[in-house]
C-alpha cells in the first residue's frame, strides 16, 4: 500500500501525501509519483525517475557495438525489435553502410508490428485500470500471435535481439508470410471489437475525456513526441518528416486528435494499428515481388561470414575471428540516429573514438519528457484521472530509466 503522511502547517490543513510507487499494482512498473491530496483532489504530483536505472548507457562502453544489441531488447520491453532497428541504424549511420533491400522491408514488417502490439499492451492495461476487462481480453490474443511470430523469426518471442549490423540474424521462414496474412485478418477483427467495447461506451468517454489536456505548444515545450503529440494535433511522425528504412516509399496516413486527452491518444493509437497494418500488407507484397535475396551484407569486416566458409576457407575463419576477439573497425566520429518508436522518438547518440567499444552511447527515450510533464497534466484533477492519465501516457520504465 501507497504510504500516507499529513501537512499540519497553517496554510496547508488537510493536504495528504501519498507515494504511489514504486511498487503500486497500478503503476506499470517501477514508477513513484508522489501526489499532494487534497481530498479526492490533486494539488501536486511530483514524478521521481531512477527506480530501474540499470546503467545500460554505462555498460555500453564496455561492449562491442554488436554486444550491445540485446541490451536494446530491454529499454521497451513491449516493442524490442524497435529498439534492435534504431541502434542499428545509427552504428550503420556511423560505418556509412547500408543493409540489403530485403532486410529493410524485414526490418520495417516486424517494426510494425510490434508497434501494433506495443499500442495493444498500452490501451489493454489502461483499459483495466479504469475497468474494462473485457476490451484487454480481447485485444490480448493479438499480442499472443505477434509474440508468436517473432518466436517463429527470431527464436524469441519477447527479446529478440533479430537485427544485426548490417542486416537481420537470419531470413522469415517461408510460412512467416502465410500465418501473418491471417494475423492481420485477425487484428482488424479485434480491433473492431475493441472499439465496439470501448470507443461509444459512456463509462469509458467520462473516464477519459478531458483528462490530461494539453495544447500543441505545450506537448513542444516538454519535448513529447509520438502519440501523445500527434493526439495533441500535431502530425509529427519521423517515419514521415525524416524517413528511413524507404519509409517514404510507403504509403500510410498520420492519425492526429484535437485535445490531446486520453480519449484523443486511445484513438490515434487504434487509428495507428491500422495504418502499420496497411504497412505490413505492402512490405508482404514486396517480398513477394523481390524475391529471395541476402538479408545481411557481404562486408565481412562488419558482418559474420556464413558457417561454411568459417568451416572450410581459411580467410572466412580468419574474419570471423577478428570479428569475434578485436570487432569492426569503426570511424572516429559521432552520431545521432532518430526513429518512431512506439511512444515516439528514440534517438541513440553515439561516440567513437576508433575502439572496439564506443567511447560513449547516449539513449534519447521518448518516454522521459511525456512522465516528466505529469504534473502539469493532471495537476488539479480527481485522484482516479491519474489512472487513467498514466496508462495513456505508457510508460515504459525500462527506456525512462535506463
Amino acid at each position: 500500500m501507497p504510504s500516507v503522511s499529513f501537512e499540519n502547517d497553517s496554510t496547508h490543513i488537510g493536504r495528504m501525501i501519498v507515494n504511489f510507487g514504486p511498487s503500486h499494482p497500478s503503476a506499470h512498473g517501477t514508477l513513484r509519483v508522489i501526489l499532494t491530496l487534497e481530498g479526492e483532489n490533486i494539488v501536486k504530483a511530483e514524478p521521481e525517475i531512477g527506480y530501474l536505472h540499470r546503467g545500460v548507457e554505462k555498460l555500453g562502453e564496455n561492449l562491442s557495438y554488436t554486444q550491445f544489441i540485446p541490451l536494446t531488447d530491454r529499454l521497451n520491453y513491449c516493442s524490442p525489435i524497435l529498439n534492435n532497428v534504431g541502434y542499428v541504424l545509427a552504428v550503420e549511420k556511423l560505418l556509412g553502410i547500408q543493409d540489403p533491400p530485403r532486410s529493410r522491408i524485414i526490418r520495417v514488417l516486424v517494426s510494425e508490428l510490434t508497434r501494433i502490439s506495443d499500442h495493444l499492451v498500452c490501451i489493454g492495461v489502461n483499459a483495466v485500470d479504469i475497468g474494462a476487462f473485457s476490451a484487454y481480453l480481447y485485444i490480448f490474443q493479438v499480442r499472443e500471435n505477434i509474440y508468436d511470430l517473432l518466436e517463429m523469426t527470431a527464436g524469441q518471442r519477447l527479446h529478440t535481439s533479430f537485427t544485426r549490423i548490417g542486416g537481420l540474424y537470419r531470413d522469415i521462414p517461408d510460412e512467416f508470410i502465410p500465418i501473418c496474412e491471417d494475423l492481420l485478418k485477425d487484428c482488424a477483427k479485434h480491433i473492431d471489437e475493441m472499439e465496439s467495447l470501448l470507443t461509444h461506451n459512456p463509462i469509458w468517454a467520462d473516464r477519459t475525456k478531458g483528462v490530461g489536456v494539453f495544447t500543441v505548444e505545450q506537448a513542444i515545450s516538454w519535448g513529447y513526441t509520438g502519440p501523445c503529440l500527434r493526439a495533441c494535433g500535431l502530425p509529427h511522425d519521423l517515419r514521415k518528416v525524416q524517413p528511413y528504412l524507404d519509409y517514404e516509399t510507403y504509403d500510410f496516413d498520420i492519425p492526429v486528435g484535437t485535445t490531446g486527452d486520453v480519449y484523443d491518444r486511445y484513438l490515434v493509437r487504434t487509428e495507428e494499428m491500422r495504418q502499420s497494418m496497411l504497412i505490413i500488407r505492402q512490405c508482404i507484397k514486396r517480398l513477394k515481388e523481390i524475391g529471395p535475396g541476402p538479408v545481411i551484407i557481404d562486408d565481412y569486416k562488419v558482418a559474420l561470414p556464413p558457417k561454411d566458409e568459417v568451416y572450410t576457407h581459411v580467410e572466412g575463419l580468419i574474419h570471423h575471428f577478428k570479428l569475434i576477439m578485436h570487432g569492426m573497425d569503426i570511424p572516429s566520429g559521432e552520431v545521432y540516429c532518430a526513429t518512431e518508436a512506439a511512444n515516439g522518438e528514440l534517438g541513440f547518440y553515439i561516440i567513437s573514438d576508433g575502439g572496439k567499444s564506443p567511447y560513449r552511447i547516449h539513449v534519447r527515450p521518448p518516454c522521459y519528457p511525456i512522465f516528466s510533464s505529469i504534473d502539469e497534466k493532471i495537476n488539479g484533477r480527481l485522484l482516479a484521472d491519474f489512472l487513467s492519465e498514466l496508462g495513456a501516457m505508457n510508460i515504459i520504465a525500462g527506456e525512462l530509466d535506463r
